[in-house]
């Protein structure tokens, strides 16, 4: 038995007075979805994260609960409240946050002098050259230049005993211990800063200052009631990475001070080479656990203020 079509509707399946080629066809079965292989290429960097990253993370953090024989123990934790390990900690909390203070004010203040100039000048690239180079510049080799310059037998130290009879260091060798960490810190910490601040500070819209004079501001109040509010989630974002910058640096305080404990990588350097720690041999793996919780928790308030400052900066 042959089906028929409506009325008024031809066999065709195209309406009365519609128009040629309108045939109307049966959508077509879809075929099986295609498998996206985009991310086979992050593979190499996945790779590489796990092994220098997510293992030695993971294996600071076991060992710190265990023994030299692999038993469970709490006495590696019981040690992070020993009053030295207290003093590291507390060492290495003011060296960082004195360092990331002056490094995001200097570098804040470079990237405030720069922002009338245009992006391609060769100030501005000259700058933003050389803010990436010394930004990854420690060590030794940041080391050797301070030793070199303000060193007990520097440069600059010996032109200022001879030149104005300065002995900058008449109370010691201070360059050496831990004061010296502040200047080697703050000459990667300034630069990290215009790197991480000058993205925030350009998205500012010449549009809002126009706003603002329009409705009866001023130039100069602009900062105090516009500028300085919408950056403030940008700046504190930049301080916080400064702090965890300075905190995990390990090169360059080995290389300078190299005698002493005074922060917690140099602490964790002698619990691994010590041969005097008895009972607890994991005492190293306890201390980077402390380190690695204090710069998660720096890290993830980071992120959450800067997901916050990108609001406005799309």
């Amino acid at each position: 038995m042959t089906p028929t079509a409506p009325a008024g509707i031809p066999a065709t399946g195209v309406p009365r007075g519609a128009p040629e080629g309108s045939e109307q066809h049966a959508p077509a079965p879809r075929g099986r979805r295609r498998i996206d292989w985009s991310w086979v290429g992050l593979t190499p960097f996945a790779v590489y994260l796990a092994a220098f990253l997510v293992l030695p993370t993971v294996l600071a953090l076991a060992t710190g609960f265990v023994d030299g024989s692999g038993a469970l123990t709490g006495d590696n934790l019981a040690a992070l409240v020993d009053p030295v390990v207290l003093a590291t900690f507390a060492n290495s909390t003011w060296v960082s946050l004195l360092t990331a203070l002056i490094g995001a004010v200097v570098g804040a203040l470079v990237c405030l002098a720069m922002l009338g100039l245009p992006e391609t000048g060769i100030v501005r690239t000259t700058v933003d050259a050389a803010s990436g180079v010394l930004a990854q510049f420690g060590g030794v080799m940041l080391a050797f230049v301070l030793i070199a310059t303000i060193g007990t037998q520097g440069v600059v130290t010996r032109l200022l005993s001879d030149l104005f009879g300065l002995q900058i260091f008449a109370g010691g060798a201070w360059i050496y211990a831990l004061p010296g960490l502040i200047p080697a810190y703050i000459i990667f910490q300034v630069p990290l800063m215009v790197i991480t601040f000058m993205p925030a500070l350009s998205a500012l819209k010449p549009q809002w200052l126009e706003a603002h004079l329009t409705l009866g501001g001023t130039r100069r109040g602009f900062w105090p009631q516009i500028g300085m509010p919408v950056l403030a989630p940008s700046f504190l974002a930049s301080f916080l990475l400064l702090f965890a910058n300075a905190f995990s640096s390990y090169a360059t305080a080995a290389a300078l001070a190299s005698q002493g404990s005074q922060i917690v990588p140099l602490q964790i350097r002698t619990a691994l080479t010590s041969e005097t720690v008895l009972g607890r041999e994991n005492l190293a793996g306890a201390l980077a656990m402390g380190m690695i919780v204090v710069v998660a928790v720096v890290m993830v308030a980071y992120t959450l203020i800067q997901r916050r400052a990108a609001r406005w900066q799309s």
